[in-house]
């Protein structure tokens, strides 16, 4: 059992599971629902002049509201000053980050082997008069490419490879260079890494993924804890209008009363996924930062609390790839992660990520773990002609 102590990135307070049943919950009223419903509403009564929280429906939401408070209160527990705002899309928030901090003729320095969709960004920050430098996650290397930059992007653990980089020397290092740092979450998710702990200005996620952890909800997040740097964000949203719907709002704060649970079983199934895909001679590249022999472990293990919900290995080619997934019975071929159905795809089929033909990237989700094994090593002796 979690007990309220130290969380290990300098939070003291309620267990995982508490702060994740009860957050943002607003203070109870007598015979209303403990979690209010959806506020649907483009507009509100607006007597003489416009001084309250809620004025348009592309401004603020108290749905809205309410899961921010919750997101802030999962990055950075018992610290009032860090404020989130969600979107529509993990790519909604990534953007506004970008889009507001930087200017024509400012260098931002992102990873070459992060999510597929940097390199679209890369295109538009270019034609906006940006510089763009990129390295690898693994070894720091971005570290090379960041003199005069105005902001790091880091991703950690990276998707789909799962290198990771260490965020405290990162984000001194920028600091130093008089850079701004944002931390691409989306796999750790707030339970697994708190990057604002870490030193980070900004911590960025695609909650379509762990956060809500059904695969039925679009929506993303910045968290951040300081004023002026949120404000742009937020005025971002505000601009290009990347909302999110209340309904969806609503469903992902009720998602989060449960992220603890899911968080605990997924990455324990992870872990023994990745442990019993050792023991295969068929299967060559396997990454898993939970993995004391893992290349990432030593960093990851000095700043992620948990090691998330993915793992990622290589099969012979893509036909032997192929065979695989299809063999699987309980593991759906999907794109996304972070549900609690197991999913998994061949990479290489979207083409853009640096992998081998057989590269599969595994969502691992909270079935029976003896259960979810069973199915991926008879899927596996399946693909090579044993079964």
């Amino acid at each position: 059992m979690e007990a309220a102590h130290d969380r290990g990135d300098g939070t003291r307070g309620h267990g995982d599971g508490t702060r994740a049943v009860r957050a943002g919950l607003p203070e109870p009223r007598p015979y209303e629902p403990t979690l209010p419903g959806p506020v649907f509403a483009a507009h509100f009564h607006l007597p003489g002049e416009p001084v309250g929280p809620y004025t348009y429906g592309r401004d603020e939401n108290p749905t809205w509201t309410l899961l921010e408070r919750a997101v802030a209160e999962l990055e950075a527990p018992g610290d009032s000053t860090v404020e989130s705002v969600v979107f529509a899309s993990g790519m909604a928030a990534i953007s506004s980050v970008l889009f507001s901090q930087l200017r024509a003729g400012d260098a931002v320095v992102l990873p070459s082997d992060g999510y597929q969709a940097l390199p679209l960004v890369r295109e538009q920050l270019e034609a906006y008069g940006i510089e763009v430098r990129t390295a690898p996650t693994g070894g720091d290397a971005q570290l090379a490419v960041l003199d005069g930059a105005k902001l790091l992007w880091l991703e950690t653990p990276s998707n789909p490879a799962l290198d990771v980089c260490d965020i405290r020397r990162m984000a001194a290092a920028a600091r130093a260079a008089g850079a701004l740092v944002a931390v691409d979450n989306t796999l750790a998710t707030p339970l697994g890494q708190r990057p604002l702990a870490l030193g980070a200005d900004f911590s960025v996620a695609s909650d379509t993924k762990g956060m809500t952890g059904h695969g039925d909800i679009l929506l993303g997040h910045v968290a951040c804890r300081d004023a002026g740097l949120i404000a742009g964000v937020r005025r971002w949203r505000k601009i290009v209008g990347a909302i999110p719907g209340p309904m969806e709002a609503w469903l992902a704060h009720r998602s989060l009363a449960t992220l603890q649970l899911r968080t605990e079983r997924q990455c324990a199934n992870a872990l023994a996924l990745a442990e019993a895909l050792a023991t295969r001679d068929d299967v060559t590249g396997l990454r898993y930062p939970g993995l004391p022999g893992d290349p990432s472990h030593t960093v990851a293990a000095g700043q992620m609390r948990r090691f998330g919900t993915v793992v990622s290995f290589v099969l012979k080619d893509q036909k032997r790839a192929e065979r695989f997934l299809e063999a699987l019975r309980l593991v759906d071929d999907a794109t996304s992660f972070g549900g609690v159905r197991s999913t998994a795809e061949r990479r290489g089929r979207w083409g853009g990520d640096a992998v081998p033909p057989g590269f599969i990237r595994f969502s691992v989700g909270a079935e029976d773990p003896d259960d979810l094994v069973e199915d991926v090593l008879r899927a596996l002796d399946v693909a090579a002609g044993h079964g």
